[in-house]
């Protein structure tokens, strides 16, 4: 795969976690700012970096399965290594236009 393709199937990866929603907050993980990076380890094989709001937030287990999941059945992707880091700590200013407008901002 060239860069190109892998850079398209990144942008493809990240719109179809747009699906993927804090239930909390009624907003997709992508406009959240929660996504800190997507990469290709591996032709099919894709790495995610995210975040969460809180450390303790109690839906952990459903949101990154959500994007396991979403990621999975994209038929361009095989496997999906989704890392959950705390640092940076995700903060109100990681949300994209589209995030803040969902919250009144």
């Amino acid at each position: 795969m060239n860069l190109q393709e892998q850079v398209a199937l990144i942008e493809k990866i990240r719109t179809n976690l747009k699906r993927v929603y804090d239930p909390e907050l009624n907003i997709n993980v992508v406009d959240l700012g929660l996504i800190y990076d997507i990469s290709l380890l591996e032709d099919r094989i894709a790495a995610i970096t995210m975040t969460l709001t809180t450390p303790g937030c109690p839906l952990h287990d459903s949101i990154v399965s959500g994007v396991r999941y979403c990621v999975e059945e994209m038929e361009e992707i095989d496997e999906v290594d989704v890392q959950l880091v705390w640092e940076p700590a995700w903060t109100p200013e990681r949300m994209t236009e589209d995030g803040l407008r969902a919250i009144g901002r």
